[in-house]
């Protein structure tokens, strides 16, 4: 568990980011084989299921992340009798949670005659692969819970490299029956079956990793009382997670009512591609989440700020590049991919991708909260949401589709860029707000004036990226290179912790 936490936070990025794209392609891909083969009834069908248990699942929200924050002190400390019981409280905890999606689930599935009485699939396709799906998601609950030690101990590329490797050896099984055999229980049976395959490789690995671990989930009931704080901490981060779905879930029932059916298909097409830029950014960028909890375990107030300025410098960075590119770059994208007609107004795009900047650049501060703990503030969380459904409401009917956005970046504004920074600093830190903001503000007046110049030079040049493709392309080349470049540039000479961020990764590299 001596492993440079700098280099674990390369390692999980690099392979993270690896089948990052091996899953996109693959997806791609198998999806229009999958579709010619078994029918788009039944992919949708599939989709409805998995859908299904992804809000079943939402009884777990909050427990791995309280227990992961608490698993960063005995791992710095290597106190392996402390992880033990810590991860048999763990797979206690999700047994109980494994048993009430099994029920909920049975439940469920009492109303598929109602909810699937108009699909042309015979019912017992229905239960066999709803069922199939929900032996794969309880096998996580009930065998694979020692994973969250990987993660917590910044070892996640195992976990990657495991099931993700499983993934994509699935698909291409799946690929090969459906291309011979064609057959819907097939086809479930194989994504089961490698799910089983995939816990069982990866608890070898665990074991081997770490020979001491020794998980009994049948004490948690016994631990439970010794852990008080885990529950707490539970509870406040449910009331965070459950916000944050609930308000990630809500924008295409918005769009729906106060704009149009149609509108939510535009919006789709640009959420589309956010979404996967954002994911991409997020699969790379994340990998240092763990590291913050085992830096912040270990004390050293100078080290951690230090750390926290170079991560900050560097999301800033990153989500100030993304951001910027695909405002120039999503319009004729669009104009390209589907037609003029589907193209939003300009408010639209700059409302995206402010959102975009926002979601990417908080998590550094989202983070050291976690790592410190600090959940407490549960009116936070309905407060924003409060400010979300209010604006959206009275905004949403007035200006549509960028009311409903401007709803979100207000609530975000109160809460996400003023109030967690301060928490952060006040309670995680205990420093002045003011050390905070003006380097941040550097940040933003950077990206400013890089967009300034970014958006001077497009205009001056005159490209026509909606003529063709290679058009698009050249044009994407061109904004990305010069605001990439006028960005790192003055980030280099006047951003705080961007150059410490910089030599700090030669270092690792060379060694």
């Amino acid at each position: 568990m001596n492993e440079s936490r700098i280099n674990k936070a390369l390692k999980n990025a690099r392979v993270n980011f690896i089948f990052y794209f091996l899953m996109f392609f693959i997806s791609f891909y198998s999806r229009k084989i999958f579709l010619d083969t078994l029918g788009p009834e039944f992919i949708g069908l599939a989709g409805t299921l998995q859908n299904i248990l992804q809000m079943l699942s939402l009884a777990e929200i909050g427990i791995a992340s309280a227990v992961s924050f608490h698993l960063y002190k005995p791992i710095r400390e290597e106190n392996t009798a402390k992880i033990n019981d810590l991860i048999s409280l763990y797979g206690w905890f999700y047994r109980i949670v494994g048993f009430i999606i099994l029920g909920l689930a049975i439940i469920v599935s009492l109303f598929f005659p109602v909810i699937f009485d108009e699909t042309t699939l015979h019912l017992g396709v229905v239960y066999f692969v709803f069922f199939c799906f929900l032996g794969s998601s309880l096998i996580s609950y009930f065998l694979n819970y020692k994973q969250i030690l990987l993660t917590a101990d910044q070892k996640n590329y195992v976990v990657a490299q495991y099931l993700q490797g499983g993934q994509i050896v699935k698909v291409f099984v799946q690929l090969f029956c459906c291309y011979y055999y064609c057959n819907y229980y097939l086809w479930a049976v194989i994504e089961f079956s490698f799910s089983i395959f995939a816990c069982i490789v990866l608890n070898k690995k665990i074991k081997k990793t770490y020979p001491w671990l020794v998980s009994l989930p049948q004490r948690g009931k016994l631990l439970y009382k010794e852990y008080p704080t885990i529950i707490k901490s539970t509870k406040q981060i449910f009331i965070h997670k459950i916000k944050d779905f609930l308000l990630k879930q809500s924008d295409q029932i918005l769009v729906f009512a106060f704009v149009s059916l149609k509108y939510v298909a535009y919006y789709n097409n640009y959420s589309l591609i956010i979404s996967r830029v954002t994911s991409l950014c997020e699969s790379v960028m994340n990998s240092a989440g763990a590291g913050v909890g085992n830096l912040v375990a270990e004390g050293d107030a100078k080290k951690t700020m230090k750390v926290f300025w170079e991560l900050m410098s560097m999301r800033y960075f990153v989500a100030g590049t993304i951001s910027a590119i695909l405002y120039f770059i999503i319009p004729p994208f669009i104009h390209n991919w589907l037609g003029e007609e589907y193209i939003l107004p300009q408010i639209v795009n700059i409302l995206l991708c402010l959102n975009m900047f926002i979601s990417i650049s908080r998590i550094t501060v989202d983070n050291f909260n976690h790592a410190y703990g600090q959940y407490a503030d549960i009116w936070a969380a309905w407060t924003e949401g409060g400010i979300n459904l209010t604006v959206t409401i009275v905004v949403g009917l007035y200006y549509g589709l960028a009311g409903i956005l401007l709803g979100k970046i207000v609530s975000l504004f109160f809460i996400v860029i003023l109030w967690k920074p301060y928490y952060l600093f006040r309670d995680g830190f205990g420093r002045n707000i003011a050390e905070y903001w003006w380097p941040v503000l550097r940040y933003v007046l950077l990206f400013i004036v890089s967009f300034a110049i970014t958006y001077y030079i497009s205009v001056v040049v005159a490209l026509q990226p909606e003529e063709n493709w290679a058009a698009l392309l050249l044009y994407a080349l061109i904004v990305s290179t010069i605001f990439a470049l006028s960005y790192f540039c003055l980030m280099l000479q006047f951003a705080h912790g961007f150059k410490d961020f910089l030599v700090t990764l030669i270092k690792r590299r060379r060694k």
